[in-house]
């Protein structure tokens, strides 16, 4: 049993779940593996695979494309290393290659593709761990110096990167690449279900222009996926890169630890509990990651936790935006076992292979159960028995799982949502595509039975023109620079120190208005800084040294307009809606909290400008007819609190989180003529979410009345209407009016 009797015996556990060891089934190396091959594996303790690792490194070996999801800790690198290293190591592989036009011999490369760098030069360090001679693994991003792209490019047999690099450097410039392109054999998808809503569509896009340039130089290669939390994963493979006849190897036949996951409910705040319990897990002994669900409480609990301990040197914050020097200085002392904890965001939960490592909590069920088993998965490697904490916030959904667990323990996880034909995103890539190579109509078996319809829509807008061989770019500028992968809306926002202008971090220009705004504070590795200028147009933002024992939350107004209703019905007293809209939103203030206690200082007014996006939403309206019962002074807050709580809900239903969605309620909204309630994507063009929350209406409504029936507050709080990212500081609110709003819909 791994739960000290401390945790076990505390009244805040709610559940305690326990998973028992298990010990494996394993088979000997297929013949094809080589000696050199063994004997480096070896060397690192390996003499035999597991079954599931077997089978999927025989199928892609064999040419099929393959679509693996086991746990964390399972093996899932060396079952698509091995096939991997008899084509690139070896120059073996087990399926007809035909000889390209160029009729290059330079034996054969692979890509490896992670959505993160950390997670790219993790895995590197285990490729060349191996210390195969004249096997050459490289690394290809942001961070990569001119020699080492010039390496990657002119002697790489296996090149770990990432969308975005492929997108921007590689195929737009696949001249240079011939050597990588006509000898791809191999793409491995590593974290596929990280892949999903707009991102994935842009990634799948990415996949389809990769195989039909590597198609142009010779080369048809396979895929495999790899992703410890995926339901379905061979149809998720299949629409993220294209491909059919994809084998899914999904029973795990590795040899397990023992888990025991609690459910823990604060009495308090949820991110002090967590530093309190992180500083004693420590404390014990016991090296412990603490996920988080922001950037600022990821600072806030390290820096809690180091005070508690008297010390910063064994616990440490990690998020996305640190400089690659800083997250590399942290993978290292957590692998190495120097540091003995850390306060993270989802930056660590992507497969950084941190052995040893005793217990992870996380803060806030983090949106997907996908997500959560991947970062409890973080826990009991090396055999060691694995300790994992959710710690709920006080909001509708954590307070939910808590009287659910079975929601947690007793289901499969989500299906990934995923819509590569997302149109927007199509037509950009065809576009992209149009300036590496003229676009043809057969080119609809990469990009789908839309392309001619897609083709005479960028005819017709003047950015592409047809010939006889096909359809061409016809600008100066490059296609694959108006598109953002990620949707972060341009180039980063540089924090730097205003008294030496040295570069603390970046930040997505998406966030940058609500973090960076004119006195806001931006905490970095245990450290407060006060921004004293923005300027979001130079992309940066001066900071200064503060420790004045708070930190801010901005505060805005959104508009929202209907642009086109895609499907609709009735249900109970409601209309239901789906479809395009557009948001208009403003950062207008941001208050001041007390550090340790939450408490509002004040308020400060800002004047910053409006921003726009074209999105998805799900709405309901109730018009006056319906709403006879309801006072004039009750429906401002019913419908506000009605929104807030199915924000709060929605991720139980769709594979999102709340910091994915958003939503806006309005008594008499000037679309629909009646009282609205709107919950809408945060991705431009929508992410599927919305789509997802109109399929499952009824059952996502039906929770969400629940649990306004059924919260024993008396008037509301966080486990029920109060928001934490609400932009009007969550009034007027109104719970008791939201109820009996809500059973006009359900019953």
């Amino acid at each position: 049993m791994t739960v000290p009797g401390w945790l076990a015996e505390d009244e805040r556990v709610r559940h305690h779940e326990h998973r028992p060891s298990s010990a494996g089934s394993s088979v000997p190396f297929p013949e094809w593996v080589s000696e050199p091959v063994r004997a480096a594996i070896g060397s690192l303790g390996v003499t035999a695979l597991w079954e599931h690792q077997s089978l999927a490194a025989q199928a892609a070996f064999g040419g099929r494309h393959v679509a693996l999801s086991t746990p964390t800790a399972s093996g899932k690198t060396l079952a698509y290393l091995l096939p991997v290293l008899a084509a690139t190591a070896d120059g073996r592989l087990g399926f007809d290659v035909g000889a390209g036009p160029l009729g290059l011999d330079r034996g054969h490369t692979a890509i490896y593709l992670s959505p993160t760098k950390a997670l790219a030069h993790d895995q590197l360090r285990v490729f060349r761990s191996l210390g195969l001679t004249g096997w050459r693994p490289v690394t290809l991003d942001g961070d990569s110096e001119t020699g080492e792209r010039r390496f990657a490019r002119d002697f790489g047999d296996l090149i770990a990167t990432n969308p975005d690099m492929l997108h921007r450097s590689v195929l737009p410039r696949h001249q240079h690449w011939v050597r990588l392109l006509s000898t791809l054999r191999y793409v491995v998808v590593d974290e596929a279900h990280r892949y999903r809503g707009l991102f994935g569509a842009h990634v799948a896009s990415v996949l389809r222009r990769l195989r039909r340039l590597a198609r142009h130089y010779g080369a048809e290669p396979v895929f495999i996926s790899a992703s410890a939390t995926v339901a379905d994963a061979g149809e998720l493979l299949c629409r993220l890169a294209g491909v059919d006849d994809v084998v899914e190897v999904s029973a795990d036949a590795s040899a397990r630890p023992a888990l025991d996951f609690l459910l823990w409910q604060p009495a308090g705040d949820p991110h002090q509990e967590t530093a309190g319990l992180l500083a004693r897990l420590v404390g014990e002994g016991r090296q412990t990651l603490a996920f988080t669900t922001s950037r600022v409480q990821a600072e806030l609990v390290a820096r809690r936790a180091q005070d508690t301990l008297g010390t910063d040197d064994t616990v440490r914050a990690y998020r996305s935006g640190y400089l690659a020097g800083d997250r590399r200085t942290i993978e290292a002392g957590l692998q190495s076992g120097q540091l003995r904890g850390v306060a993270s965001t989802n930056a660590l939960e992507l497969g950084v292979d941190i052995s040893g490592v005793d217990a992870v909590l996380t803060c806030g069920f983090p949106g997907t159960l996908a997500a959560l088993w991947q970062q409890a998965g973080r826990a009991g490697r090396a055999e060691r028995d694995a300790l994992a904490v959710l710690v709920a916030r006080p909001d509708p959904l954590d307070s939910f799982l808590c009287a659910h667990p079975e929601l947690i323990f007793d289901v499969p996880v989500e299906r990934t949502v995923l819509h590569p034909d997302n149109p927007q995103v199509l037509a950009l890539h065809v576009a992209a595509a149009a300036q590496e190579l003229p676009v043809t109509e057969a080119d609809a078996e990469f990009f789908g039975p839309g392309l001619p319809t897609v083709l005479s829509r960028l005819g017709d807008a003047g950015y592409l023109r047809r010939r006889t061989n096909g359809w061409y770019w016809t600008r100066p500028d490059r296609a694959v620079d108006a598109i953002d992968l990620r949707s972060s809306g341009g180039d980063s926002i540089e924090v730097v120190e205003e008294a030496t202008g040295r570069v603390l971090g970046q930040v997505d220009p998406a966030a940058a208005d609500r973090t960076l705004h004119t006195g806001a504070i931006y905490l970095h590795q245990g450290e407060s800084w006060r921004v004293t200028d923005y300027q979001p147009s130079d992309h940066t933002a001066l900071v200064a040294p503060s420790r004045d024992g708070y930190f801010t939350q901005a505060l805005g107004t959104t508009d929202l307009q209907i642009l086109e209703r895609l499907r609709e019905r009735r249900l109970g007293a409601a209309t239901v809606g789906f479809g395009m809209v557009e948001l208009s939103s403003q950062v207008t203030g941001y208050l001041r909290r007390d550090e340790f206690t939450g408490t509002v200082w004040d308020s400060t007014p800002l004047d910053l400008p409006r921003r726009l996006l074209r999105t998805q939403a799900v709405w309901y309206s109730l018009d006056g007819c319906a709403l006879t019962g309801f006072s004039p002074a009750e429906l401002p807050g019913a419908a506000h609190a009605a929104e807030h709580t199915a924000i709060g809900l929605l991720p139980a239903f769709a594979p999102c989180d709340r910091w994915d969605i958003g939503g806006l309620s309005t008594v008499l909204h000037p679309d629909t003529g009646a009282l609205t309630v709107f919950v809408h994507d945060g991705a431009a063009g929508g992410a599927g979410f919305a789509e997802r929350g109109y399929d499952l209406f009824e059952r996502w409504l039906t929770a969400t009345l629940e649990r306004l029936r059924t919260c024993e507050c008396e008037s509301g709080c966080p486990a029920c209407v109060v928001s934490p990212k609400c932009g009007s500081g969550n009034q007027p609110l109104d719970k008791g009016a939201a109820a009996r709003l809500l059973s006009l819909v359900v019953c």
